[in-house]
């Protein structure tokens, strides 16, 4: 199976990894839009609009379905692209979700923190899915600030560290952290060491998962080629994917 992942920038290689190190599929094919990166400050008009423009560029493309690595297009502009696609769109707000739904040792009376960009936060996605399983202790907190944090490969240290007293400081612990950012995935050990050991939830991992529930998928495949396209500056894109542990 050929797969196109599809991000506003680059923080969708970090779920492009886990397909990759699955040994699930033929190839991967990622787009990042990193002419018009960010999308979770830009408003939903301009956010379909910028995914509609992907779904045209794949539907030329030989894949055989199309996963929107963003958090801001999932919750913003899936069913347009499904609507438009023609071959299957997954996002990632429901493999988050059934993630959490699924967490060992954790149930409905957990403390769920949600951090994202500010439009993934205001959509109030993930907290209305999360509500209606019968969770009744969730927070949601926009955290933009990690996304240029991650891009300058801060995974820990004083900046960082002062971020999280920044964002998080009169918090009470969570049980788990849902990282509704495609970047988050690159600072979880921080995050979780952060709140002594609080279990995180990666994108990556649970697109992977669902994938693997909703599709008849296996390890069959011992090298995966990733093939880049960006809309700006593909080498930048291409030398990020490799410091990220992808194999171009």
């Amino acid at each position: 199976m050929k797969v196109g992942v599809f991000d506003s920038g680059v923080g969708g290689l970090t779920v492009a990894r886990s397909l990759q190190q699955s040994g699930c599929f033929s190839e991967l094919l990622y787009y990042g839009d990193t002419a018009r990166v960010p999308y979770g400050s830009k408003d939903s008009n301009t956010v379909t609009r910028y995914a509609l423009e992907a779904v045209e560029f794949f539907n030329g493309a030989d894949v055989d379905c199309l996963v929107v690595a963003c958090n801001t297009v999932s919750v913003t502009a899936l069913e347009q692209m499904q609507k438009f696609s023609n071959k299957p769109v997954y996002g990632v707000l429901e493999p988050g979700v059934m993630a959490l739904e699924q967490l060992q040792g954790i149930d409905t009376s957990a403390q769920v923190l949600v951090i994202a960009t500010r439009s993934t936060i205001n959509s109030g996605a993930y907290q209305q899915q999360i509500q209606a399983l019968g969770y009744n202790q969730v927070n949601a907190m926009a955290t933009p600030l990690f996304v240029p944090i991650v891009e300058e490969e801060l995974y820990d240290g004083p900046i960082l560290q002062e971020t999280f007293k920044h964002y998080f400081g009169k918090l009470e612990k969570p049980d788990v952290v849902l990282l509704g950012c495609t970047h988050f995935p690159l600072i979880a050990e921080s995050i979780s060491a952060y709140f002594n050991g609080a279990k995180t939830i990666h994108s990556g991992e649970a697109m992977l998962a669902w994938l693997k529930q909703h599709l008849d998928l296996s390890a069959q495949f011992d090298r995966t080629p990733l093939h880049i396209i960006a809309t700006e500056n593909v080498d930048a894109v291409k030398r990020t994917a490799t410091r990220w542990g992808l194999k171009l």
